[in-house]
């Protein structure tokens, strides 16, 4: 039963880990495989992630929203507060953390104010604004932060080439808060949780520190020797939080796209489908297996950054599995409305391919 929990939680480290060992079936083990790890991504990860856990900890981000939320006079502003939170949470602290501090903020506001029949439609655009939201930076989703580090790019031409999907994805997000009817209301909820100043201050100051070093400021090896042994003496469980499936998957698919870099023939086919169309190609993709397992297998086989860029960023949306952070998303509303399951679905399905099809049109239209 734990092995099952643990794959039932864990699904796309367990795929990367048996696509991994089967490849190894194909190319031996040699010293060639070093060469397939991107260390630097795997420790801005790491460090990033310990902060992000830290910070939730304390519950920082949960009290800064929470006072957000309050200032929401009806409906339609609470709906646009806390897609702007997540959207701009996505951006600092990464989609899935955005999606697990957030959603229950969400939940909570719509059970407070009686309006629980809006949950489904919610939590999707919480789940779109945490995907996309997170496109602009380099640290804002994980498969950003592995080709920003692979292909070496620029943090002004990062920004650039992300900008005008970023804004398209704001004023879609805007655009879905519309119907929904302001409906006045008041929170006057007390919430005990007072913010550790200290404590605030100390994992700022270290954040800062992570993100200088995602900008190749600072080496990372002065992160992976301070920030750690920090969080370890002030609150060491933030270190057991920190989402280590997620930097196993990066490991496995390392392996796996290294692999696979080394057959011939899987070469050649990748390599002329993205030729012939590289943002179609990763956004399809990451339909089937993700939007980080896509950036790692497919920046293989490519030097055209920009539209692989877009593409597992706007990949993000369309089906469940398209992303990590919808699975999340799915599951908290599952569990909290069982009985609303197929309702729910339904939203994700129409708002998500929606987004989708707007986003990566648009794209290639006007950008591309």
């Amino acid at each position: 039963m734990k092995a099952l929990k643990f794959i039932k939680k864990n699904v796309v480290f367990v795929i990367s880990a048996l696509a991994a060992i089967i490849t190894c079936f194909f190319v031996p083990p040699d010293k060639e495989y070093l060469g397939y790890f991107d260390f630097k991504t795997l420790s801005c990860l790491f460090l990033t992630l310990a902060v992000v856990c830290a910070l939730r900890n304390i519950k920082f981000f949960t009290i800064l929203a929470r006072k957000l939320v309050s200032l929401a006079g009806n409906l339609r502003s609470l709906f646009l507060m806390l897609i702007i939170i997540t959207f701009i949470g996505s951006m600092i602290i990464a989609n899935d953390m955005a999606l697990i501090t957030f959603l229950p903020l969400g939940y909570f506001a719509l059970s407070v104010t009686k309006q629980e029949k809006y949950m489904a439609y919610l939590f999707v655009l919480q789940n779109i604004s945490a995907n996309l939201g997170g496109m602009l930076t380099p640290f804002g989703n994980p498969q950003n932060l592995y080709l920003y580090s692979f292909f070496n790019i620029p943090t002004g031409e990062f920004c650039k080439i992300m900008l005008p999907a970023f804004l398209l994805a704001v004023l879609l997000l805007i655009i879905a808060c519309l119907p929904i009817k302001p409906i006045k209301f008041s929170l006057d909820e007390k919430f005990g949780e007072k913010l550790n100043i200290k404590k605030t201050i100390l994992y700022c100051v270290l954040f800062a520190l992570s993100i200088l070093i995602v900008f190749r400021i600072i080496p990372f090896i002065i992160g992976l020797i301070i920030i750690p042994i920090i969080i370890f003496i002030v609150d060491k469980s933030s270190l057991k939080m920190v989402d280590y499936a997620l930097l196993g998957t990066f490991f496995f698919f390392f392996i796996f796209a290294g692999n696979l870099a080394r057959l011939d023939m899987v070469n050649n086919l990748i390599s002329s489908l993205l030729q012939k169309d590289t943002l179609l190609v990763s956004t399809l993709s990451c339909q089937f297996i993700s939007n980080v397992p896509s950036a790692i297998l497919l920046s293989r086989f490519t030097g055209d950054y920009a539209a692989l860029l877009l593409g597992v960023n706007i990949g993000g949306t369309g089906t469940l599995i398209a992303s990590l952070a919808s699975l999340i998303t799915f599951s908290e509303f599952k569990l909290l409305h069982p009985e609303q399951t197929k309702k729910y679905l339904v939203i994700f399905t129409v708002l998500n391919v929606a987004f989708l099809v707007i986003l990566t049109v648009a794209t290639k239209l006007f950008w591309l």
